[in-house]
């Protein structure tokens, strides 16, 4: 046992290294010169380390501050919205025996196998009919469709998990279903709820499809958006590309180093409730 478990933590090891090593890649070019991106044989280490790529691109570039401003803007809204939308779905689903169930739950999953860009296009047309086409609104709506098949699919495991005789005991009490389903039931799926808003906020704060689609103005396209005019027809501005893509990822590891523990026991346990 001891000879399997060290070589199950190696092999973990190894793997985990393996998928670092972009990110070590993407953080020590953002400091580098720009003149040493290009060496030969490539500096693993910045030498001399510089922010110079940080204060020209991203706190000297007002595109740039403004991208992470909306960003900002679409993610949030994007995930209360979701949140808002999944739980009552969920547990519709979950606690109502109806023969449409398996149908909707069906669509949910075709929903998600769908290409975003095939979603987009047919979304502009609608949008441009209603005026939502280059607005915040338009955006969270857009990828709050995305996100809430996804939700709700996550979230319907947890519950009906959810013990219905504490449920008939709040009623008992003379709670609402409402009531006994925000105070008793809703504090049960938590880890459900912490795990859907994290991978959430990942799929929002890096969707790239519809800022490209339906933004069309400086003013309201992502930050994701904005990253690819560092790409340019005749070279592109890698430590500048790098110290954005750095500053992007921030959000999502500080979120997932804090929050890990939920997100790997919330995706474990609604894999194995239903």
């Amino acid at each position: 046992m001891r000879t399997r478990t060290l070589g199950l933590s190696l092999t973990g090891l190894v793997v985990a290294v393996v998928y670092l090593i972009p990110v070590y890649w993407m953080v020590a070019t953002s400091l580098k010169e720009t003149g040493d991106v290009f060496n030969t044989p490539p500096d693993l280490v910045p030498n001399p380390p510089t922010l110079a790529a940080y204060r020209d691109a991203v706190f000297g570039d007002s595109a740039v501050l403004q991208g992470i401003w909306s960003s900002t803007i679409i993610t949030i809204p994007t995930l209360l919205l979701t949140l808002a939308l999944a739980v009552p779905a969920a547990y519709g689903l979950a606690r109502f025996s109806l023969r449409v169930n398996g149908v909707v739950m069906l669509l949910m999953l075709a929903a998600q196998m769908l290409p975003t860009i095939s979603l987009a296009l047919p979304m502009f047309a609608i949008f441009s009919d209603y005026g939502l086409v280059d607005t915040y609104a338009g955006l969270i709506i857009a990828n709050t469709s995305l996100a809430l098949p996804f939700a709700v699919v996550m979230l319907r495991p947890y519950m009906l998990a959810i013990p219905q005789d504490l449920m008939d005991a709040g009623l008992l009490d003379g709670c609402t279903g409402f009531r006994a389903f925000w105070k008793i039931g809703l504090p049960l799926v938590q880890p459900g709820l912490v795990m859907v808003a994290t991978l959430t906020f990942v799929m929002t704060w890096g969707e790239f499809v519809f800022g490209l689609t339906l933004a069309t103005s400086d003013a309201i396209q992502p930050i994701t958006v904005v990253l690819n005019r560092f790409v340019a027809q005749f070279g592109t501005q890698w430590t500048n590309l790098m110290a954005v893509s750095t500053i992007i990822a921030i959000p999502i590891i500080v979120i997932f180093v804090l929050l890990q523990k939920y997100v790997v026991a919330g995706i474990s346990e609604g894999g194995i409730k239903d």
